[in-house]
């Protein structure tokens, strides 16, 4: 039985992790030139739909509710570290 919650842990931090990568990497190639992204409500509005997006995934017996939500979360995180970068001009375009 312990197995499983450590496969869930770890299937919890991929998300987050995930999260983050991912929208870190689409805000700097792809919304570089948006002016939306710089409002300071967008973190937070791509963090409420990407959970709301994979909240279904939730039915499946190894992910729960939790990783929607850090997958949120690492999504609003991403968001700022990836404006950050474009103000900076730090940006990986690649």
């Amino acid at each position: 039985m312990a197995i499983f919650a450590w496969v869930t842990i770890a299937i919890t931090a991929f998300a987050g992790i995930f999260g983050f990568v991912l929208t870190r990497r689409f805000v700097a190639r792809r919304l570089r030139f948006v002016d939306a992204i710089y409002n300071p409500a967008a973190p937070f509005f791509i963090a409420a739909l990407a959970m709301l997006f994979t909240w279904p995934i939730s039915i499946l017996p190894l992910v729960s509710a939790t990783a929607s939500a850090f997958f949120g979360i690492g999504a609003g995180l991403g968001t700022v570290s990836g404006v950050k970068a474009l103000r900076r001009g730090t940006a990986v375009t690649r």
